[in-house]
């Protein structure tokens, strides 16, 4: 089972984007601009979300989080640590 977060909306788009641009066989407008309503939805509810942990002062949220990143577990050898800064 895959896990859907930001990373996999982003797949989807950049794959739609590929899908118009074909040449040969490319996706119909109205397909597309449906794709881009729903990613519109889903970035607009991870505003929401967010907004949510702000307020709440927590500090992550699964669909947020991006599970290709490497954590302190698998970083290369001499990389100790990641470091993330964020605007308040």
């Amino acid at each position: 089972m895959s896990t859907n977060n930001i990373a996999t909306v982003r797949e989807h788009l950049l794959a739609t984007l590929s899908d118009l641009r074909n040449r040969d066989n490319p996706m119909e407008i109205d397909r597309a601009r449906a794709v881009a309503d729903v990613a519109r939805v889903l970035v607009d509810s991870a505003k929401v979300e967010v907004d949510y942990l702000k307020v709440t002062g927590q500090a992550g949220a699964d669909f947020l989080d991006n599970q290709g990143e490497p954590n302190a577990t698998n970083l290369p050898p001499g990389i100790t640590g990641i470091r993330r800064h964020s605007i308040k």
